[in-house]
C-alpha cells in the first residue's frame, strides 16, 4: 500500500491505516532514522525506490512528523528533571490559552500537558542544578499567567524511556 490518503469531499484528506510493511518501516524509522533508504528497504523487504515512496507517503500523510537527534541531557549539564503540577486560578478558555502561549517561551519546559484531574497542567522541565531550579521556579511563578498553585516533583532517575510508539 503506497497511497495512504483517502480524498473526501471538500478536498480533505483522511489518513488510512498503514499496512504491515508500513508498520515495519515505521518501527525501523523510530529505531534509527539515520540509515539509508537502501538499508531500511533491505530491513523491511523493499527495494530502495519502493521504500522511498512509502516513507514519502507516510510523511505526507502525517504519520512521520519529523526527524531529530536524541541528546544526552546529563552530558550537556542538565542534571535535574522535575515534573511540575500547575493549578490555575481559572479554567476559562482565555486563561488556558494565555498559559499555553506563555509556557512556549520557557526553554527549560520540555513538555506541557493539559490534564484531567487535580492539576490543570503538568510540565516536564530540566535544570542544571538546585540553584537553576530555584530561578526557574521563580520565573514560572512570575511569568506564567493565572497560576494559583505549583507543586514540584523531582525525578530521582528515569526507569524507562521510550521515544517511539508501540506499533
Amino acid at each position: 500500500m503506497v497511497e495512504l490518503l483517502l480524498v473526501l469531499p471538500e478536498n480533505r484528506a483522511l489518513p488510512l491505516q498503514p499496512d504491515a510493511t508500513d508498520r515495519k518501516l515505521l518501527r525501523e524509522l523510530q529505531r534509527d532514522s539515520h540509515r539509508s533508504v537502501q538499508v531500511l528497504g533491505e530491513t523491511v523487504g523493499l527495494s530502495p525506490s519502493a521504500c522511498h515512496r512509502r516513507i514519502k507517503a507516510l510523511e505526507d500523510a502525517g504519520f512521520v512528523q519529523g526527524y531529530r537527534a536524541e541528546l544526552d541531557a546529563g552530558l550537556l549539564g542538565f542534571a535535574m528533571q522535575f515534573f511540575i503540577e500547575v493549578g490555575l486560578t481559572s479554567q476559562s478558555e482565555a486563561a488556558l490559552d494565555a498559559f499555553e502561549a506563555a509556557v512556549q517561551d520557557i526553554p527549560e519546559v520540555l513538555e506541557c500537558h493539559l490534564m484531567a484531574g487535580q492539576s490543570d497542567y503538568i510540565l516536564r522541565v530540566i535544570c542544571r542544578d538546585h540553584e537553576d531550579f530555584e530561578h526557574l521556579h521563580r520565573r514560572l511563578s512570575a511569568r506564567l499567567p493565572g497560576v494559583a498553585r505549583i507543586h514540584s516533583n523531582m525525578s530521582i532517575r528515569r526507569v524507562k524511556a521510550r521515544s517511539g510508539l508501540p506499533i
